[in-house]
């Protein structure tokens, strides 16, 4: 039980024993003289000076108790700690020893000591940094081979959880109605739907052939996006017993909703073309019997009849046709263009055939083969040059598309010359590449047309256009994984899982103030996810909230956020709803948690779901691992563990989130020195220091 308290108790309690022994002796002593004593008037006496000398003894004990706690037990303490933070948490300062000067050589030789195996720690990273750069090369390559990948690649253990995603994997399930993107050591079935995943497991499972695959049609769960999935097994390597694990496997997804549009719209097209073409066929095949039966002239009401069959025919043919067309510019996989890049391209490429070619463009993303179109206007320019001059390139809007127009001094082309050109190969390494096909693959045609008796153009219409107002944001190419996770067991409760083996969900909140009794509310919510003992970078929750009243310049002057800011931010009913899925399954860490969990669990009711996740709090971790004698503000933790929070980011929710983080897992190695292995360990430890802020875990 003793060896349970902490260094400063038991010096205590071994004073408060010191003290009672005394008293007790003196009692003694007191007793005995009572009983030798004759003279009555001598007993006053012995009573009082033996009341004087207990008083002087405890005096003097606690005296004595004091200066031994001030310059032994707590300097030890401290040292201690240091020596911990050093050691576990890979804290590079060199450790504070002026409070020891009074512990003889302990508190050099503790110097001594951090200073050798720092410089142990420095010789051994230079030899492992070494040896570890060729990995991290490649590394890099492999994560941008998987980034590259056009589809989206999921790797999961056999109870579905994510080890490993690609950019392309959040493009397909970030956005699909739930409340984040996709995470390490989160559930698939938060993302996708459950049955066709799971018969296609079963099924592989079944045949125990690791080069067996599966391909499926699964939906995500929000938006009901339909995907295109292929799943495979990985293989495993039978542990020491014999027995090998059930494989988790990988599965490629592919979105296949506008395939499966655009093929229904394609039968619903072709069903109402043999609809709408085989009635007026019908019924001009029977006016051309009754013609032929007659053998004479056609009456009046026969010609008209006829006549307006094969009006309602060719109506019907050419709006078909146009519809065929747009349709089939969406069935063809063309990309977005920026119209002054298309222009350039253009012109370079007449540039290398000795042509000049003036070009100009509105600010237009395009929808095109930029390729098939530079290397049809490089041609047409070419066969222009000869007899014209002042050749000029434009795109400019025109609807909700664009139109490409090439325009020049002298005589104007005619359709059949057009024509010609359109119907030779355009020499760019590419026999069956046309004028006519660039057209067939963009839907469109082209016409020559004159502006003035010198001047005339040739036009090309594009069907989509939308203005550039800036650069469209880059494709994420963001590899995220952690294949550890493929063999780790599930803990059957939390408080017997290994610190390691939890999820860890950090976050904290800036506020209105400090009161939520009295009103105050949320501004903004951040958070970052710890899974299997490191900081995934690329799971990140931040969001400003609104708060529904106004922010006191005060609250603004510590955390910098203003009305202005938050005016058009969702309120807490949505951003608590999204940070309770992003905190779904894991353990909530915050510095001061009880402060943050309060504004939370007020708001429960409108978020509709309840925070009732385990909790750790940094500051009872701090007075574990560094005793209750130190401060332990994030400020003061933070530098104990050499963790440098920028200037600009102090007292922000995301900047405080990511130093508390760091905090938390440069004080886990000590934890578990310290035989704290587990998280019921971590609990029954830190309730101990209950005085300084309270249990959330009840």
């Amino acid at each position: 039980m003793i060896e349970r308290l902490s260094l400063r108790i038991r010096v205590f309690l071994f004073f408060v024993a010191l003290a009672v022994g005394n008293i007790g002796t003196i009692l003694a002593g007191l007793f005995l003289a009572y009983g030798r004593v004759e003279d009555p008037t001598m007993l006053n006496a012995i009573v009082q000076g033996g009341i004087i000398v207990g008083f002087a003894t405890l005096g003097l004990i606690a005296w004595v108790w004091f200066l031994f706690d001030k310059n032994v037990a707590r300097p030890i303490e401290q040292l201690a700690g240091g020596i911990r933070a050093r050691t576990h948490a890979e804290v590079s300062a060199a450790l504070d020893h002026t409070s020891g000067k009074y512990l003889g050589d302990l508190a050099p030789a503790a110097l001594a000591v951090t200073q050798h195996l720092a410089q142990t720690r420095e010789a051994l990273e230079d030899a492992v940094h070494r040896e570890t750069m060729r990995l991290v090369t490649e590394k890099g390559r492999l994560v941008a081979l998987l980034s590259d990948v056009p589809v989206g690649l999921l790797l999961c253990t056999p109870d579905h959880q994510l080890v490993f995603y690609n950019g392309h994997a959040v493009d397909l399930l970030g956005g699909t109605g739930t409340t984040h993107g996709p995470g390490l050591d989160r559930g698939l079935f938060d993302y996708l739907h459950r049955a066709p995943i799971e018969h296609a497991f079963a099924r592989l499972c079944e045949t125990e052939d690791i080069e067996a695959a599966s391909d499926l049609l699964c939906a995500t769960t929000g938006s009901g996006k339909v995907l295109a999935a292929r799943m495979r097994l990985m293989a495993e390597v039978a542990g020491d017993d014999g027995i090998k694990p059930r494989p988790g496997y990988v599965l490629t997804l592919r979105d296949v909703s506008a395939d499966l549009a655009a093929r229904a719209g394609r039968e619903a097209l072709i069903d109402e073309l043999f609809d709408r073409v085989r009635r007026p066929a019908a019924n001009l095949q029977s006016v051309i019997g009754v013609v032929a039966e007659g053998g004479g002239a056609l009456p009046d009401t026969l010609g008209s009849a006829m006549l307006s069959e094969v009006s309602s025919l060719a109506r019907s043919v050419t709006e078909l046709a146009a519809r065929y067309d747009a349709a089939r510019a969406e069935w063809w996989p063309l990309s977005l263009v920026r119209g002054t890049d298309l222009t350039e391209a253009i012109r370079a490429r007449a540039g290398a055939e000795n042509v000049a070619l003036e070009v100009t463009s509105q600010e237009l993303i395009l929808r095109c083969d930029g390729f098939e179109l530079a290397a049809l206007f490089a041609a047409l320019a070419a066969r222009l040059a000869p007899g014209r001059r002042a050749l000029r390139l434009s795109v400019a809007e025109d609807g909700p598309g664009a139109l490409i127009t090439l325009s020049w001094h002298g005589p104007a082309v005619s359709v059949t010359e057009l024509d010609h050109w359109l119907d030779a190969p355009l020499e760019v390494g590419m026999a069956d590449l046309t004028g006519r096909r660039v057209l067939a693959t963009h839907a469109t045609e082209i016409w020559p047309e004159p502006l003035t008796e010198e001047q005339a153009r040739i036009c090309l219409p594009l069907r989509e256009m939308r203005h550039a107002h800036k650069r469209p944001a880059p494709v994420s190419r963001a590899v995220v994984y952690d294949f550890d996770l493929l063999f780790k067991d599930r803990p059957a409760s939390v408080m017997e899982a290994r610190l390691d083996d939890l999820t860890y969900v950090v976050f904290d909140t800036e506020t209105t103030g400090l009161l939520p009794a009295q009103g105050d509310e949320i501004v903004q919510i951040a958070g970052v996810r710890i899974v299997n003992g490191r900081r995934v970078e690329k799971e990140v929750f931040d969001a400003l909230v609104n708060p529904g009243r106004s922010i006191p310049s005060s609250s603004t002057a510590v955390h910098g956020i203003t009305e202005a800011m938050v005016a058009d931010a969702p309120g807490i009913a949505d951003v608590g709803r999204r940070f309770h899925a992003f905190a779904k399954g894991a353990v909530l860490v915050a510095h001061n948690a009880p402060f943050d969990i309060e504004f939370l669990r007020r708001k429960q009711g409108v978020i509709g779901a309840a925070f009732d996740h385990p909790t750790l709090d940094t500051v009872l971790l701090s007075a574990v691992v560094f005793g209750q004698s130190e401060h332990h503000s994030l400020d003061a933790l933070t530098h104990r563990l050499g963790i440098t929070i920028p200037e600009e980011a102090r007292h922000t929710a995301i900047g405080d989130t990511v130093a508390t983080a760091e905090a938390f897992l440069k004080m886990l190695p000590s934890l578990k020195a310290r035989g704290l292995v587990t998280f019921g360990d971590v609990l029954r430890e830190v309730r101990k220091h209950g005085r300084l802020l309270k249990d959330l875990n009840t």
